[in-house]
């Protein structure tokens, strides 16, 4: 039996559904989605470094980036849809 192969995403959620996407807006802020729904707005210095090192990634690296800069945004005040 072969052992699994390790990665950042334990779980592989970020691999399959890619849940966070980014938009950047006028004033030079960026916005991060998670399905859909913004999560975190970067502003500054902190906006800048994002789209610098963003322009590299692709696929997991960026979903990883993603999921990092908008912190832990989930933690027990999500409701759910009846």
């Amino acid at each position: 039996m072969r052992p699994k192969k390790k990665t950042p995403d334990r779980r592989g959620v970020l691999l399959k559904e890619q849940p966070f996407t980014f938009r950047q807006r006028g004033d030079g802020s960026v916005a991060i989605f998670w399905k859909g729904r913004r999560v975190q707005v970067l502003t500054g210095k902190l906006a800048e470094n994002f789209l610098a090192v963003s322009s590299d990634c692709s696929g997991q690296e960026l979903q990883l980036l993603m999921a990092k800069a908008s912190g832990n945004f989930r933690r027990g005040n999500e409701q759910s849809r009846r």
